[in-house]
């Protein structure tokens, strides 16, 4: 069942004692004023049966637990350390100094559930409606900026014999639960013993600088490989359709196909290793949603890639999203453009980002915003290049710079969009042969004239890198840093390296980091920003909430002292009446140990 926080704080939890002594303009402190007013133990309802079992942890305290095990950077084991004798845990979480709240797989339980429940993006909104609270966000009309960031994956990047042993053992595993088998036995029940050890190339026999060494050795783990898909083929159906058995011997057979012929290509003794890598390769068999990366020409990685949009006045993060390392970066613009306006309740009406951003196609999807964003540049060997010639589209004629006109076009088709046509211009060979710049301009072997291809919207394309010569979008396109800002942020809340496998606990990760990014980024604000002083001008003192708690506080922490003094003096009296004659210079002494003065 639902376990539930009471609405008021405890005498004697640690907020109430500690929280001065902690700071009130920590993070820990932050949550200990706020913790109840950004997360409702409602809200958490669907986690749990609603009449049957024993009482939960409260899933408010979770959340909270879940934020500082992300800005501390620590793992569970840790997290649940720090929850039972961190002073500034307890102070965030509001519980007694020596209450132990919630054990380690409860903490792993309600993290599953976020992840099977999409709800991490509710913590995530929290923040931004905290945000709006303290008078952030209320525009109807926002301007974000778009950029992406690389995160290293969590699974072990792996060789080809690796990767397809291990997909031989993923299957392997699944057959054999099936088969209600140890592993082992039936490993050895069907001669795939060598695929037991811990690796598949160090207890092989192989020249590895032989060729048809290593070819003889991929041969071979391809012939297991196939044979563990025939018998997975033969398990699949003697079970159930659609049961939990046969979709785990489906996923590792697929898992294990794709791996087999990523890498490799046919020879005549068997097989061997491609040159190259696949466009859509899978490096990691523990984490198949990994990819390998390039973040600039000179910087690859391995892993995923971290989308984000950030509103440019607040600086707040209004959407995240986790996308595959081997992803543009602006197919992704869109619906991070959709999140920021169901996030915030406004609409965009302009976006700003790289180059990466600024193709026409990522201007299309998002439809009449102002896009604010370089256009790629093609890299040609010529010296002339496309920009240098003069394109009427009215007219249909294109002018070259030695004044030359055509109107002379056809259609083709775009290279990587067959649904796709443009037209392309072309110059006559003569024309192009008698012109002294002729060697500059045309690099065609076959010494024909100089053709020049329109883009399938180039009007559209005209006009963006019209704009870009304007000073408006020098102007504009500087506040892009704001993102890189954001950014960092997140990089030093540990976004850089994914703490678990597979994109929805990655996006798990990115949004938690992104929430304490936003809190933080308000707290800090409001302590230093004029904002913070309108808000205390307005309002006097006595009537603010703020001021209110921690007057309240101060009284709770007076009444507790006294009460335990007064205990103390009690215990002191009753054992003086019980002495026979008690003589003044002894009581009075014993009444200086308490701390009280003699003439109390």
């Amino acid at each position: 069942m639902l376990g539930t926080r009471p609405s008021q704080s405890n005498l004697f939890s640690a907020d109430t004692q500690y929280l001065q002594f902690v700071g009130e303009d920590t993070f820990y402190g932050f949550l200990a004023r706020h913790g109840r007013e950004l997360f409702w133990d409602q809200d958490f309802a669907q986690f749990y049966c609603p009449d049957n079992g024993r009482r939960s942890v409260a899933p408010s305290l979770l959340a909270m637990a879940l934020l500082l095990q992300t800005h501390d950077r620590v793992s569970d084991e840790e997290a649940k350390q720090r929850a039972d004798f961190d002073l500034r845990w307890k102070v965030a979480l509001g519980v007694q100094v020596d209450e132990r709240p919630f054990a380690k797989s409860t903490l792993q339980l309600f993290r599953a559930q976020l992840v099977i429940h999409d709800e991490a993006r509710g913590i995530f909104g929290r923040s931004l409606e905290y945000a709006k609270q303290q008078g952030y966000l209320r525009s109807r009309k926002l301007r974000v900026a778009l950029d992406t960031t690389h995160i290293l994956g969590r699974g072990a990047a792996q060789d080809t014999y690796n990767l397809l042993a291990e997909g031989i053992r993923k299957l392997s595993r699944q057959l054999a639960r099936a088969a209600n088998q140890r592993w082992d036995c039936w490993l050895e029940a069907h001669g795939l013993e060598r695929f037991g050890g811990a690796s598949i190339k160090g207890a092989a026999d192989v020249d590895w600088e032989s060729a048809p060494s290593r070819e003889a050795f991929l041969s071979g783990l391809i012939g297991d490989g196939q044979r563990v898909l025939e018998l997975a083929r033969q398990a699949r159906s003697e079970l159930a359709a659609e049961s939990e058995t046969d979709g785990g011997i489906a996923r590792a057979a697929e898992l294990l196909t794709a791996l087999l012929w990523q890498d490799v290509e046919p020879t005549e003794r068997g097989w061997k290793i491609r040159q190259g890598t696949a466009q859509d390769r899978i490096p990691a068999a523990h984490d198949p949603e990994q990819r390998h990366g390039h973040k600039s020409h000179g910087k690859s990685f391995t892993g995923h890639k971290a989308a984000l949009a950030v509103e440019l006045d607040s600086q707040l993060i209004t959407a995240v999203q986790v996308i595959a390392g081997n992803a543009h970066d602006g197919e992704c613009a869109a619906a991070l453009v959709a999140q920021s306006e169901h996030h915030t309740g406004a609409q965009v009406e302009q976006v700003i980002g790289d180059t990466a951003f600024g193709s026409m196609q990522v201007r299309q999807e998002l439809g009449e915003r102002e896009v604010i964003a370089p256009t790629a540049k093609a890299h040609s060997r010529r010296a002339v290049t496309k920009a240098d010639f003069e394109i009427d589209l009215q007219a249909g004629v294109v002018r070259c710079p030695a004044g030359e006109e055509t109107g002379q076009w056809t259609w083709v088709g775009v290279k990587g969009k067959p649904h796709l046509r443009a037209k392309r211009f072309a110059f006559a060979k003569e024309v192009c042969r008698a012109c002294p710049r002729y060697q500059e301009c045309v690099k065609d072997k076959r010494r024909r004239g100089r053709f020049v291809t329109l883009h399938p919207d180039e009007a559209g394309l005209q006009a963006a890198r019209a704009l870009e010569r304007r000073d408006y979008f020098r102007q504009h396109y500087r506040q892009r840093v704001v993102v890189e800002h954001r950014i960092a942020r997140l990089a030093g809340l540990g976004i850089r390296q994914a703490r678990y496998f597979g994109h929805p606990k990655t996006r798990l990760q990115l949004l938690l980091a992104s929430a304490i990014a936003n809190l933080t980024l308000v707290m800090a604000k409001l302590r230093s920003g004029p904002r913070n002083r309108r808000r205390r001008s307005s309002f006097p003192a006595c009537a603010s909430k703020f001021a209110l708690a921690g007057a309240f506080s101060r009284i709770l922490r007076a009444l507790t002292g006294l009460i335990a003094r007064l205990w103390a003096i009690g215990h002191l009296v009753t054992d003086c009446r019980r002495l026979p004659h008690p003589p003044r210079r002894q009581t009075i002494c014993l009444l200086q140990t308490a701390g009280f003065r003699p003439d109390f």
